[in-house]
């Protein structure tokens, strides 16, 4: 009896110290996704086309990101309380994208906007060319 005890407590300590071998870069890196996730960390997603190095779109906000799948993308992004909006973008050879956390200043909870490219499309948004004009 005294050695399966003895078994269980050595068992017990070998995964609990198994267990603690992560490093405080990948706790971090863990946390900081599941704040994303909970939109609680503003983000910049941008798309751009590999070819041309030009940027198509651009997403800001409290959003989080799908990327289970290898040729799309999903972002679902807060805009007020109890609002969302989800975005399905097609990944391709010559499109692919970025996510950028933002700076981690105060900022307005529900600040979203969109950017499209290129000029032509003009949607009942603000307008921001490649050119900065």
């Amino acid at each position: 009896m005294k050695k399966k005890l003895v078994m269980v407590f050595a068992g017990l300590v070998a995964i609990i110290s198994l267990a603690g071998c992560t490093t405080e870069a990948n706790t971090i890196s863990e946390n900081l996704s599941k704040s994303a996730d909970s939109f609680e960390v503003q983000r910049r997603v941008v798309f751009f086309n590999g070819i041309t190095d030009k940027y198509l779109l651009t997403i800001e906000g409290l959003c989080a990101l799908d990327t289970s799948s290898a040729k799309k993308i999903t972002v679902t992004c807060k805009v007020g309380k109890d609002q969302y909006k989800k975005h399905y973008l097609g990944l391709s050879d010559n499109v692919s994208y970025f996510v950028e956390q933002t700076d981690a200043k105060y900022e307005d909870a529900y600040h979203y906007k969109v950017l499209f490219r290129p000029e032509e499309i003009i949607p009942d948004i603000k307008l921001q060319t490649s050119k900065g004009k």
